[in-house]
């Protein structure tokens, strides 16, 4: 109880003033201790702010670490980590057992996915890794590139990523659904899917497709874990599992074994292995994580707890403000149920996927207007009617940010009024 409590008390002050202007139409209670000063200071502070969620910057997550003290500190001595290698008869010769363990044990708890019969390979973030599976599943003697397509929207910076250094083994290929070429192709499918949060499958129906499962967001805090994902390539990340982007520590688990030797001879020849520090830091939240999970205080709670309960009251509160404006439409998911959780309940991703009604066309550009920056629907592969949120930003800004989007429609109806006049 104590996290969802902390998470409500925090937001009393915006609840109030939802309640008052009639967003929650029943939707949340108001706490007792709600207060109108509280709002106003919101609303006074934040009126001339701008406000940035074009990044998914994951610093939600800081005020659960706050409370967990000293138990995910560590020290490294100076004569630590000082050798290029971690283990030098492994197949992935500079990742750290302990982080491997660690990593093992998160994901057996949580149930999200199969480690057995896996190759762990370590990256610098998931971004590394993804170039490393490029690398890995293009045949070094192919005529042409080989073609990397997503169903559109997709993440955007895969096509960037993908076409940055103008490689002759891949190139970016665009909208999966839309793809009709003849030969081999790499297919990546990233679920929950980066921007819109929906369950992905892959939608190329051709032979000699390769799939890449992008498994950032498969975890509790965002959607119900049904089962344990079971493919061949799937990559996961510290920053969104934890909260811990500036680690730059993300890994990959690989069925077949050639495919992650390749992948750790490109990480080889990029960057000589991965940072052990970050590697070590990294085992040591994972092993927190875990053991929170196992061992639950009634006080701090769980990781997943912590941040399930956050995202439940920021989509509350994100639908309450969209309905009251009548300018915007989010997407709509079904209920599922999370075996790790043991509870029913709709997803609730990193990002809203927010549709700008007609009259307006560019929805990134009327944003900005009203000082709130977010990445536009071109970006991802669709029209400019979209824009993509981060859901992960500090309460203060997330705060203002709801404030203002529920107030929108009144500044634009007076926009409206003053043109006719």
């Amino acid at each position: 109880m104590g996290p969802l409590w902390t998470t409500r008390e925090r937001h009393s002050g915006l609840i109030a003033w939802l309640a008052r202007h009639k967003l929650l139409r029943g939707h949340i209670c108001t706490s007792p201790s709600s207060s109108s000063s509280s709002s106003s200071t919101v609303d006074s502070n934040g009126r001339d702010r701008v406000i940035n969620l074009d990044h998914g910057d994951p610093t939600m997550y800081e005020r659960y670490w706050q409370q967990t003290g000293d138990k995910s500190t560590i020290v490294i001595p100076g004569w630590q980590s000082m050798s290029y290698f971690s283990d030098a008869g492994s197949l992935c010769w500079f990742l750290e057992p302990e982080f491997a363990k660690e990593i093992v044990r998160l994901h057996k708890i949580v149930g999200n996915a199969v480690t057995e019969d896996r190759y762990i390979v370590v990256g610098t973030g998931s971004t590394q890794l993804y170039q490393a599976v490029l690398y890995a599943l293009s045949p070094p003697d192919a005529a042409e590139p080989l073609s990397v397509v997503s169903a559109a929207p997709y993440y955007s910076s895969y096509p960037l990523i993908t076409d940055c250094l103008k490689s002759g083994l891949y190139k970016w290929a665009g909208d999966a659904q839309s793809f009709n070429k003849e030969g081999p192709y790499i297919e990546l499918v990233t679920s929950p899917n980066n921007p819109d949060g929906h369950v992905r499958q892959s939608v190329v129906n051709k032979s000699g497709g390769i799939l890449v499962h992008d498994l950032a967001y498969y975890w509790p805090q965002y959607s119900p874990i049904a089962a344990a994902a079971d493919h061949d390539i799937m990559l996961f990340t510290v920053s969104k599992s934890t909260g811990h982007a500036g680690m730059r520590i993300g890994w990959a688990l690989v069925k077949d074994e050639e495919v992650a030797k390749k992948m750790v001879k490109y990480v080889e020849l990029n960057t000589i292995g991965v940072s052990k520090d970050s590697q070590l830091r990294a085992a040591k939240v994972l092993q927190v994580v875990t053991d929170g999970c196992k061992y639950p205080t009634s006080e701090e709670g769980s990781l997943f707890d912590f941040a399930a309960n956050v995202m439940e009251e920021r989509w509350k509160l994100l639908r309450a403000a969209v309905r009251q404006s009548g300018l915007f439409t989010l997407p709509e998911f079904s209920p599922g149920l999370c075996r790790f959780l043991n509870s029913s309940f709709a997803p609730r991703p990193a990002f809203a996927w927010l549709k700008c009604e007609a009259p307006i066309e560019d929805c990134e550009a009327f944003l900005r207007s009203n000082k709130i920056l977010t990445r536009g629907g071109k970006h991802f592969g669709v029209g400019p009617q979209y824009v993509r949120i981060s859901m992960l930003d500090r309460d203060e800004n997330y705060d203002v940010f709801v404030q203002r989007l529920s107030t929108i429609h009144l500044r634009q109806s007076m926009q409206v009024d003053e043109t006719v006049q």
